[in-house]
C-alpha cells in the first residue's frame, strides 16, 4: 500500500477536500513529463524545490448522478456506464506507459479476489492476454477497444501527487537526528472479517495491555520514546520534518552520513486516523496564497520547530518502515511506475484496473493504472498519482492539487455481468441510475 512502497499522500493532499466540476466540454489530448520509473538516489546536496507550475485544462463532464454520502463500496456509491471510449482524448505516449504498467498488474488481476466487487478474475482474462501479446505503439487503440468506461458515484475526482523522497540521515545516533524505526514487536493487527461477516475487510491495529487489546501509541507517545525496546532502529533521520513527509510518502533514501544509501518503504502503521496536517494549517491562516503545496508547509515547519513539532503530532497515525532492495512495490505487491501508477481505494476500484482523469490540469490528465492505495486515499474518486524520484517527480507531487472527472475501465462486457449480478441479489445501485 502506499502503505508498502508509497503509503502516499503528499503535496495538496495534505490539504483535503474535493470540489467536483460542473459540465465542461473535453480537453484536448496533452502529454505528461516522462518521469523515470526506476529511482535514483541524487548526490546533490538536498536543497528546498520549487513547485512546479501546473498548465491548465478543461475536464470532461460529469455524468449526472446523485451522491451517496457515507457510501462504502461501489455498488452502493452506484455505477453509470458512460459513453464509448473512442472520442476520450488518449495521448499515445501516455498510454504506453499505463500499458507497461497493465502488463504488471496482469498476473494479480487474473487471480485474486476484487474487494471492489465490481470485476471477476475472469472479466481479465481477454485483455491481459490481449496486452500480452500487442504492440506497446498500440497503446490507445488496445484501451479503446478492450475496455469500457464506468463512473462510480457522482464522478467528481480529487487526485494529489507522491513520489519517492530522498533524505538525509546516518546509521547511527547522531545529536538532533530522530530514530527510523521498523515495525514494533507488540504492534497486533486483527482482522475483523474474521469474527463477523459485517466486518467484512475492517481490520484495526492495536497492543495487548493486560487482556485487553488497546490503541497503539500515537505519534506523540512515540516520539518520547515510547517505543524503546519494542522496535528496532534501521536509522536516523537528520531532519524530523523530512522523515514526516518521508512517512506520508511511504517509502525514500536515506542518504547516509557514512556513506551509502539506506532504502525504506512501509512496513506498518500505528492504527490512528492519518490527519492532514495542511487542511489544518491553512483552517488556522497559518498558510497565505501559493502557500499550499507540499514545499509551502515545510517552510513554515521549519520556520516554526516548536509550533511545527504540535501540528506534526496532530496527525497521530506513525509509519513504520522495513529495509527494501529491489524495485519499489505497491499495494499489490508488484513494481510500480513514475507518471503511470496510481493510488486508489480498493473498495472503488479493483486494484491493478486502468482509471482514465480527465482534470483541471495537464500532469494528471490520461490513464494511470491503479496499483497502490493510501491512508488517506479514501472513497469513490479520490486519487494519488505517482511520479517516481528525483527533483522533477518532487516538484510535481509536491504541488499536485486536481480537479475534474473519472472513470474506471472495466474489461468490456464486465458492467453488464455486475449488473446482472446485482438484479439477481436484488441490490440497488446506489445513487447512480443506469442509462437506458
Amino acid at each position: 500500500m502506499r502503505t508498502k512502497a508509497t503509503l502516499a499522500i503528499a503535496g495538496a493532499l495534505l490539504m483535503a477536500g474535493c470540489v467536483g466540476p460542473g459540465e465542461r466540454p473535453a480537453p484536448p489530448a496533452t502529454s505528461r513529463p516522462p518521469v523515470p520509473s526506476t529511482p535514483k538516489p541524487s548526490t546533490v546536496p538536498l536543497r528546498p524545490r520549487p513547485v512546479r507550475q501546473p498548465v491548465a485544462s478543461v475536464p470532461l463532464a460529469a455524468l449526472p448522478a446523485v451522491g451517496v454520502p457515507g457510501a462504502n463500496s461501489a455498488t452502493m456509491a452506484g455505477l453509470l456506464p458512460a459513453a464509448d471510449l473512442t472520442p476520450l482524448p488518449i495521448d499515445e505516449q501516455q498510454a504506453q506507459g499505463a500499458l507497461d504498467a497493465f502488463r504488471i498488474s496482469c498476473p494479480s488481476l487474473v487471480r485474486r479476489v476484487d474487494t471492489s466487487g465490481l470485476t471477476i478474475a475472469s472479466d481479465w482474462q481477454p485483455a491481459c492476454a490481449e496486452a500480452a501479446r500487442i504492440d506497446r505503439r498500440d497503446a490507445a487503440t488496445f484501451f479503446r477497444r478492450w475496455f469500457e468506461a464506468v463512473q462510480v458515484g457522482d464522478g467528481r475526482s480529487f487526485a494529489t501527487g507522491y513520489y519517492i523522497p530522498e533524505i538525509a540521515g546516518s546509521r547511527s545516533p547522531r545529536t538532533g537526528y530522530v530514530p527510523i524505526y521498523g515495525r514494533p514487536r507488540d504492534l497486533i493487527e486483527v482482522d475483523l472479517g474474521a469474527f463477523s461477516p459485517t466486518w467484512a475487510g475492517k481490520k484495526i491495529r492495536g497492543r495487548v495491555q493486560g487482556m485487553a487489546l488497546v490503541p497503539y501509541f500515537d505519534r506523540t507517545a512515540i516520539e518520547e520514546g515510547a517505543l524503546e525496546g519494542r522496535a528496532p532502529i534501521l536509522g536516523y533521520a537528520a531532519d524530523p520534518v523530512e522523515l514526516f513527509f518521508l512517512q506520508v510518502q511511504g517509502s525514500g533514501f536515506i542518504r547516509l552520513d557514512e556513506g551509502g544509501v539506506l532504502r525504506i518503504g512501509y512496513d506498518a502503521q500505528n492504527g490512528r486516523d492519518y490527519t492532514g496536517i495542511g487542511a489544518l494549517m491553512k483552517s488556522r491562516g497559518l498558510l497565505g496564497p501559493g502557500q499550499s503545496s507540499m514545499q509551502g508547509i515545510v517552510a513554515y515547519l521549519h520556520a516554526h520547530p516548536e509550533e511545527g513539532r504540535a501540528i506534526m503530532r496532530e496527525n497521530k497515525s506513525y509509519v513504520f518502515f522495513r529495509e527494501l532492495t529491489g524495485a519499489p512495490q505497491g499495494a499489490l505487491g508488484l513494481p510500480v511506475s513514475g507518471g503511470a501508477t496510481v493510488a486508489a481505494d480498493p473498495n472503488f476500484v479493483p486494484l491493478g484496473a486502468p482509471v482514465f482523469l480527465s482534470m483541471d490540469r495537464t500532469d494528471a490528465n490520461g490513464i494511470w493504472i491503479a496499483q497502490d492505495t493510501g491512508g488517506a486515499i479514501k472513497g469513490s474518486n479520490r486519487f494519488d498519482t505517482f511520479w517516481g524520484s528525483g527533483e522533477e517527480a518532487r516538484a510535481i507531487a509536491g504541488g499536485m492539487s486536481a480537479r475534474g472527472t473519472a472513470f474506471v475501465l472495466l474489461p468490456r462486457g464486465s458492467y453488464a455481468r455486475w449488473r446482472a449480478a446485482q438484479g439477481a441479489t436484488g441490490q440497488a445501485s446506489g445513487g447512480a441510475t443506469p442509462r437506458p
